[in-house]
């Protein structure tokens, strides 16, 4: 099975991103996960005695959802942890093809799927506590530096939902040493800061990909990116997920180890390698 022309392989190379358009099936894979979702908000409304439609899953992800953050933000934190047990989920997130463009993009490589490295984001309007800076993905999930970030939306994705921004080709720079704020509101990988964030992401250029669900933006671990800012009045819906090399030599060394996601630190894992960010 081939996923990919060589265009796209050398694109991928290149640019430490790529985008492909209608990857995923939308009737068979995208709309049932809805539907879960659909079904979780419609529970929580009933559970928290909200009044909100959620006879579809467009409604249910948007008016229902606000309704119940409104009532509680809490509520909002039950109905992530739950979405990302969706039978459906999990089943997209285990595709076989996923593995399949992980080797047509790591010639000789071993595809694993990080544990902890996949979820539902659903970033509110406003909010900047949950909003993921700049980064790159290695420190925040380990496992291997050969790495790639798989990301996919559940809404149509507009400017004023706020799409993920990349800087592109920033990959080729390796590891880029990081901060850590002492008193931030931000906590684990969302408190970290580049060093010498400004000048850094100046030298690249910004890309911000409008997206529909189906279509698959794939981004080398080291690529550096970030949430775009929802400005708008519903939630960004959207799904990560990580695979990862097993026979890259650094992931051997610190035997596949997770970071934040697996609740430890990188640079502890990474000291007693020997390596230092």
């Amino acid at each position: 099975m081939t996923l990919l022309t060589d265009s796209d392989k050398r694109h991928f190379e290149e640019l430490g991103l790529l985008l492909l358009k209608g990857f995923y099936d939308v009737p068979n894979q995208i709309e049932p996960i809805l539907e879960g979702i659909r079904r979780i908000v419609e529970i929580l409304c009933r559970k928290y005695h909200v009044e909100a439609p959620t006879h579809t899953a467009h409604h249910a992800m948007t008016e229902a959802f606000m309704a119940l953050i409104q009532r509680d933000r809490a509520h909002g934190g039950e109905i992530y942890d739950a979405v990302k047990q969706i039978p459906e989920f999990m089943q997209l997130v285990s595709d076989v093809r996923n593995s399949s463009l992980f080797r047509e993009l790591r010639e000789g490589s071993i595809p694993g799927l990080a544990a902890g490295g996949y979820g539902i984001r659903i970033d509110c309007p406003g909010e900047a506590t949950f909003k993921a800076p700049w980064h790159q993905e290695f420190p925040a999930q380990l496992r291997s530096l050969d790495g790639i970030v798989y990301w996919t939306p559940l809404v149509t994705i507009r400017p004023s939902l706020g799409p993920v921004e990349v800087c592109v080709g920033s990959h080729r720079e390796g590891i880029v040493p990081v901060l850590s704020p002492a008193e931030s509101a931000q906590k684990g990988a969302y408190a970290l800061r580049l060093v010498g964030e400004a000048e850094r992401l100046a030298r690249y250029q910004h890309q911000s990909p409008l997206t529909e669900p189906g279509d698959l933006l794939m981004m080398d671990f080291l690529t550096l990116h970030q949430s775009g800012e929802n400005v708008d009045v519903f939630p960004r819906w959207s799904i990560q997920f990580r695979y990862f090399n097993f026979a890259n030599p650094l992931g051997v060394k610190i035997g596949w180890k997770g970071s934040f996601a697996g609740g430890q630190d990188f640079r502890a894992i990474l000291a007693e390698a020997g390596v230092a960010i």
